[in-house]
């Protein structure tokens, strides 16, 4: 329990280099720009190439300090390369929000293929995985970090036509677990944040495959708050979770979804 007097700061943040992973829009943007409003040097990292350059100017424009490394997360070199980069660069990684990922492939299991399941996998699970490996072996080096992954609500229950989804996302939340287990001891926190339904370009596009459009009314309903979400607001779960307000929270699937998950 915080003391009458004390000051609390929830956005303190202030020198810490911090990457974002899925930074070119949506969630990742947001998130950007939350932290770097916070104090923290925001690293960039994106297949979209143009999509991060855009990020990054909107943070040079708030007055915010950013430094951009186009990467798939999907290869495990390049994620390598990235964190070690910002080792080089900036002497040390202290946190990391692991936010990239796609949609899913709005088709029953039994009509999904083999490439399209493998790439949801590859993308929202295994780069997950390649992120915090190494962003874990530089934390390890240098005293500590937070680790923050976006799983999702559909990472605790499920929907039609998205197995490929679910199944990666699930396997985010026990990874975010199995890792706060293995590293608790030696200052490494590694929490998740399970959004419902937020409004992002990934959202868009799944509201205009018919097998997932339809289910959008009632999606909407099964949110007690009564809408959907916003990106800024899953920026700040991330923000708080990063920062040393959270500094007893590890191994936390924490659900930031309008309700949806109590319905």
């Amino acid at each position: 329990m915080a003391l009458q007097n004390e000051s609390v700061d929830m956005s303190n943040l202030d020198d810490r280099n911090i990457i974002i992973t899925g930074a070119s829009g949506g969630i990742g943007r947001a998130s950007a720009l939350a932290f770097a409003k916070a104090g923290a040097r925001v690293v960039l990292l994106d297949r979209d190439t143009a999509g991060i350059e855009e990020t990054a100017s909107a943070v040079t424009a708030a007055g915010g300090k950013v430094y951009s490394i186009p990467c798939d997360v999907t290869d495990e070199d390049a994620v390598a390369a990235a964190v070690d980069d910002v080792v080089t660069r900036f002497g040390r990684l202290h946190g990391a929000f692991n936010n990239a990922g796609v949609e899913q492939s709005n088709l029953p299991l039994h009509e999904i293929s083999s490439a399209a399941w493998d790439r949801i996998i590859r993308i929202d699970l295994t780069g997950v995985f390649y992120c915090m490996k190494h962003q874990i072996r530089a934390m390890l080096n240098s005293g500590g970090g937070a680790i923050v992954n976006t799983a999702s609500s559909l990472g605790s229950v499920a929907i039609a036509a998205a197995s490929d989804y679910i199944a990666a996302k699930h396997g985010v939340v026990g990874l975010t677990k199995a890792a706060a287990v293995d590293y608790g001891t030696l200052n490494i926190r590694v929490n998740a944040i399970m959004p419902g339904i937020i409004e992002t370009p990934m959202i868009v596009r799944a509201s205009e495959e018919p097998n997932f459009a339809k289910q959008f009314a009632a999606l909407r309903e099964r949110h007690p708050i009564g809408r959907f979400g916003k990106p800024e607001e899953i920026a700040k779960a991330a923000l708080w979770l990063l920062s040393d307000d959270a500094s007893f929270v590890t191994g936390t699937a924490m659900a930031v979804d309008g309700g949806y998950l109590t319905v």
